[in-house]
């Protein structure tokens, strides 16, 4: 959600000894973890559903409704 939208863009440059993002969300999809990035913040920052990291997908607030409601846990922020 918001700016967190950018951190599934594909084809970041990350200077050595700077943590990647990609490669951690990357990790995640090895482990079947499904990845949402909200489509309304994806427009705001003008990134394409092609331009996401292997394994992220367009998704919406509704989504993230669900996914909440199924949790065991929830953090809030």
């Amino acid at each position: 959600m918001g700016d967190a939208a950018a951190c599934a863009k594909g084809g970041q440059t990350v200077p050595n000894g700077f943590y990647n993002l990609n490669r951690m969300l990357h990790a995640l999809t090895l482990k079947q973890v499904e990845i949402g990035v909200c489509g309304t913040c994806m427009d705001a920052r003008g990134i394409k559903t092609d331009e996401l990291v292997e394994g992220a997908r367009r998704s919406a607030l509704d989504e993230l409704a669900e996914w909440t409601t199924a949790a065991d846990k929830v953090i809030v922020f």
